[in-house]
């Protein structure tokens, strides 16, 4: 895929054995422990993703769900969100690969993705 999303990694996807299998595989990712966005809103957590044109991951589907429904009626705009159940860190990351392998970055702009969706 050409231009794939770069992703943006909310506090509740802080794991360790997550980051280094995506990294692994060459996925551009930052955490917001990296960014120093520890302790941020989740609505500031989704600007500052836009402002460096990253797609949100979170396992906070609730939260962001309503987040995107806003957002977009406010007229603003995101890089997008995916959102997943937390589930063992192969599952999650054989389906973020097939959704990054299928989706790029501009695909992505103003969607909210379900990871269940890439079984």
């Amino acid at each position: 895929m050409s231009n794939p999303p770069k992703l943006y990694l909310d506090e509740d996807t802080l794991n360790r054995a997550l980051l280094n299998a995506l990294r692994s595989r060459s996925i551009d990712i930052l955490t917001a422990q990296e960014a120093g966005r520890l302790g941020v809103v989740d609505q500031d957590q989704l600007a500052y993703a836009t402002e460096l044109n990253r797609t949100i991951f979170t396992f906070n589907t609730r939260d962001f769900v309503k987040l995107h429904t806003t957002y977009l009626a406010a007229g603003h705009h995101h890089a997008g969100i995916i959102v997943s159940d937390q589930l063992q860190v192969g599952v999650i990351v054989r389906r973020l690969l097939k959704l990054l392998n299928t989706r790029s970055a501009a695909e992505m702009a103003d969607w909210l993705e379900y990871l269940s969706n890439w079984r």
